[in-house]
């Protein structure tokens, strides 16, 4: 049976994937592959084709539907952990509720011994002297239900510092690029100059050491790398003339990286979310923010204004084009 988690490949498609543009002239380019070098469609007539391809794509579809299911028990699971939690903490909330309406019923009540006297008034024996030599136990401390507390917060998984996860696991390293990972690569958006060819580029990705720079122009990065990449599932690309692309294949693969080069600003690898940490999974909101990164990194690189900045620029043209009587000639905007 085929391994689902098999990824030696990826790289190579992802490669292939961003060259073509696309789901549809990847399928075709594979298709066409079989074609021109194999006698896939030759060797057999239409239908064992067929079956065949349907073989694979039903194959990988029941992959996709068993990480569905065991995504849903996963969240069933969560769910009746959390619903056992609050029981728990509801049926000790109402015991402490009735021991305190029991304790304020018996307030006011007098309990009367046979003389007649409230006992306890009554002044209690001296207890006896212990023998010569001998001192009674000191009783033993009684716990305050401290370390119960401590367990619910830890149980119940409360975080404390309230700092909210990276975008993307990743970050941005001012003036060189924007990054995301997932436990198996990163991702590094870097801007470059409108119109940069491949050939104006120097890159050079080696096991432990990453160095971009445009020539006739700056270095971009010339550092060692947080952790060893493999070199041969690593590769970088140029989109649009204005951003470098690249991707680097972890050496170890079951962590997650503080930074991408070692000096580089640190991100919490603690605060990281597993899921959807890949830019074209990542839910909108997210997608959102780090696209606002990269925007914002492209705008810099090129001496104009970020997201945020143009906004400002924007509110106060409109805030002069509303009061042509003032003179804003000497007005300084930060």
């Amino acid at each position: 049976m085929a391994n689902p988690n098999d990824d030696r490949f990826d790289g190579m498609f992802m490669n292939l994937a961003q060259q073509v543009r696309g789901i549809d002239p990847l399928l075709e380019t594979f298709f066409g592959f079989l074609r021109r070098k194999t006698d896939f469609f030759t060797g057999a007539d239409d239908q064992q084709a067929m079956k065949k391809v349907m073989e694979a794509l039903m194959k990988q579809k029941k992959f996709v539907d068993d990480d569905k299911k065991m995504a849903e028990e996963k969240k069933l699971k969560k769910a009746k952990e959390a619903a056992a939690l609050k029981a728990k903490k509801e049926k000790k909330e109402k015991e402490r509720l009735a021991m305190e309406a029991a304790k304020d019923k018996s307030d006011g009540v007098v309990e009367l011994g046979s003389d007649g006297f409230d006992i306890d008034t009554v002044p209690a024996a001296a207890p006896a002297p212990s023998p010569a030599g001998t001192q009674d136990p000191p009783n033993p401390p009684q716990p305050d239900g401290g370390d119960d507390e401590e367990k619910e917060k830890e149980d119940d998984g409360e975080e404390s510092d309230g700092e909210p996860p990276p975008a993307g696991n990743g970050g941005t390293v001012e003036g060189k690029y924007v990054w995301t990972q997932t436990l198996q690569e990163l991702s590094l958006a870097v801007a470059v100059p409108p119109g940069t060819k491949g050939r104006d580029v120097n890159v050079i990705i080696g096991k432990s050491k990453l160095k971009i720079s445009l020539k006739n122009g700056p270095t971009i990065v010339d550092a060692p790398l947080h952790k060893p990449i493999i070199i041969d599932d690593s590769f970088w690309t140029l989109e649009d003339g204005c951003q470098l692309q690249f991707s680097l294949s972890k050496s170890n693969q079951m962590e997650w990286w503080p930074c991408v080069c070692e000096g580089d600003p640190k991100i919490n690898t603690q605060k990281v979310q597993p899921e959807n940490s890949k830019l074209a999974d990542l839910d909108g909101e997210t997608r959102q923010t780090v696209e606002k990164m990269m925007f914002d990194q492209r705008q810099k690189a090129m001496g104009k204004p970020t997201a945020d900045e143009q906004k400002k620029i924007d509110v106060m043209e409109k805030f002069k084009s509303q009061h042509p009587e003032m003179d804003f000639s000497k007005a300084k905007f930060t």
